[in-house]
């Protein structure tokens, strides 16, 4: 869910040496007090560890004391590693918050271009991390899981000794693990929260929180896999640690959710219910607006299934009106990620366009320089004959020609590209084949649901061409893109109400609401146009069938 990585400290051996000197020379203590200053101003700080460990506690206490606290840290580091962590964990504080275009902006900030030339292996690694995790968070699993597939390829880094990058190779197999269970693979999902566990080895707070993280949602996923009561032994266990350990709020409420469903799944709703509200209690009062929406939805469903329409109507409210605001935020946060990284396109055609003119120009540099040369030489041989003259006249035209057809290759190079942008227009077999693969692995992502769905944003979580996205479409699907998104919707719903008894109780307003249906009218029309019936006449068929 959120990270950071570790740090640096000064080596105790430093104070004591410092000890013995001073020991012996009272004139040297004064001197050493006054340079100690200036010592302490040229170091990044001895406990920044330390400092960030509180750091990323104060996220799972309270993401805006995690805010002020971190920014008071960030105004006085010079260290680029640091300065990249703190961003981070304050971006992370803002996604908590639900406030994405703030997480976005801050863990996107770069230094000078200066200080960019000279990146650690740790800032690069740490900067692709970051990228996956903001994919993450907008929902776009599919980019997340590429760039942490390009990340774990490199065995060196796999094997690497250094403790912040094996905390965010850490963080890395946990994204990835959620990535699996976005896509229903709960056994690699399984396995990656082991390997993230295994690079979790040094003794910090951060480190305690990331391997209960990885419990917890180990737990989710062997729920999901019909491994209930070993989901329910790990919780039971992961919540006494958390309840002992400390005041970790966010921790605690989602371990508690994580239980209600436990209860949800044996349809026991009361104790569910019991549970939701002691883990809602634990952030009733502070901004974690992402699992707050979670709550409200659970509260929802639990209700419905107990009919108890004023609560459902009561929770049913705040999901909406929460939704809404944490949809509208997600994909401006989309809308930024994308200008960023076009931005960053632009300027690394603009750069190659550069280089290319560079290289041309050193190209007819060297040349006339030779010519330049070669005439000096010969005008200084001239009196040698006249053969020598004729030998220049030739090799003057040889180096022209050349000249000329460096220039008309550069020409051909920029021709051949703009052809080729021309010929992608059309969508070739093995292009065709991909974009099938990509949309097959999207759809049991369950992002058609977003209520805001739509081509272009498919076209961020996929990473294919909207006009590539239609025309496959069109083609393949033998319908337009609003017409595959509704057969989606209504194929989800009429499946859990199939195999989950909890949804036939529900409402068809909320149904229409939970597969991203504008309105009843809407979703009725369309579910209508799909299965030949209205939704409740399907609702009967299958309580009918149950019963015979």
């Amino acid at each position: 869910m959120v990270m950071i990585g570790k740090i640096l400290g000064e080596s105790s051996r430093k104070t004591s040496f410092f000890w013995k000197i001073t020991g012996k020379n009272n004139g040297l203590i004064l001197f050493l007090i006054m340079l100690c200053p200036v010592f302490m101003n040229s170091q990044s700080g001895p406990d920044f560890n330390i400092l960030t460990d509180r750091a990323f506690q104060k996220l799972y206490q309270n993401p805006e004391d995690c805010i002020r606290y971190s920014q008071s840290l960030l105004i006085s580091e010079k260290n680029i590693e640091h300065k990249t962590i703190l961003r981070k964990i304050i971006s992370w504080a803002y996604a908590m918050q639900g406030n994405y275009v703030e997480a976005v902006n801050t863990s996107n900030q770069k230094e000078d271009e200066n200080q960019e030339g000279k990146q650690s292996r740790f800032v690069t690694m740490f900067g692709n991390f970051n990228l996956a995790d903001q994919y993450q968070n907008l929902g776009l699993f599919e980019q997340s899981r590429n760039i942490i597939a390009g990340i774990l390829a490199d065995q060196d880094l796999l094997n690497s000794k250094n403790l912040k990058e094996r905390m965010t190779l850490s963080k890395l197999y946990q994204l990835q693990a959620i990535n699996d269970g976005v896509s229903k693979k709960y056994e690699e999902a399984l396995k990656n929260f082991d390997i993230s566990d295994q690079y979790l080895d040094y003794d910090n707070e951060e480190n305690k929180i990331t391997r209960q993280e990885n419990t917890i949602f180990r737990a989710l996923y062997l729920m999901r896999a019909n491994r209930r009561e070993e989901s329910k032994k790990l919780l039971d266990e992961v919540i006494h640690e958390i309840e002992n350990q400390g005041d970790y709020a966010f921790l605690a409420a989602f371990a508690y959710e994580a239980l209600s469903r436990y209860y949800f799944s044996k349809e026991d709703y009361h104790t569910a219910i019991h549970y939701l509200e002691k883990g809602f209690a634990k952030i009733e009062n502070l901004p974690y607006n992402d699992l707050k929406l979670i709550f409200y939805e659970l509260f929802t469903e639990n209700y419905l299934a107990l009919n108890n329409g004023e609560k459902y109507s009561h929770y049913n409210n705040l999901y909406s009106d929460l939704k809404n605001k944490l949809d509208s935020s997600r994909k401006e946060g989309i809308q930024y990620i994308v200008k960023l990284l076009e931005i960053y396109h632009k300027k690394n055609i603009e750069y190659q366009k550069q280089n290319k003119s560079i290289q041309v120009k050193i190209i007819v540099s060297i040349t006339l320089f030779l010519i330049l040369g070669t005439m000096v030489c010969f005008y200084y041989e001239q009196t040698k004959g006249k053969d020598l003259r004729k030998q220049f006249t030739f090799f003057k035209g040889q180096r022209e020609r050349d000249i000329s057809a460096s220039i008309a290759h550069e020409e051909s190079l920029i021709k051949v590209n703009k052809t080729s942008e021309k010929d992608q227009a059309k969508v070739s077999k093995e292009k065709e084949t991909e974009i099938l693969e990509k949309l097959k692995e999207w759809e049991l992502t369950d992002n058609y649901l977003n209520k805001n769905m739509s081509i272009s944003i498919l076209s961020a979580e996929t990473g294919i061409n909207t006009k590539y996205l239609s025309e496959v479409i069109n083609n393949n699907k033998g319908k337009n893109f609003n017409g595959y998104i509704n057969e989606l919707r209504i194929n989800h719903i009429a499946y859990l109400l199939r195999t989950d008894p909890a949804y036939l109780n529900y409402k068809v307003s909320y149904l229409a609401e939970y597969t991203g249906f504008s309105s009843h009218g809407a979703f009725t029309n369309v579910f209508k146009s799909i299965t030949g019936m209205s939704p409740n006449h399907y609702i009967q068929e299958i309580i009918k069938n149950k019963k015979s």
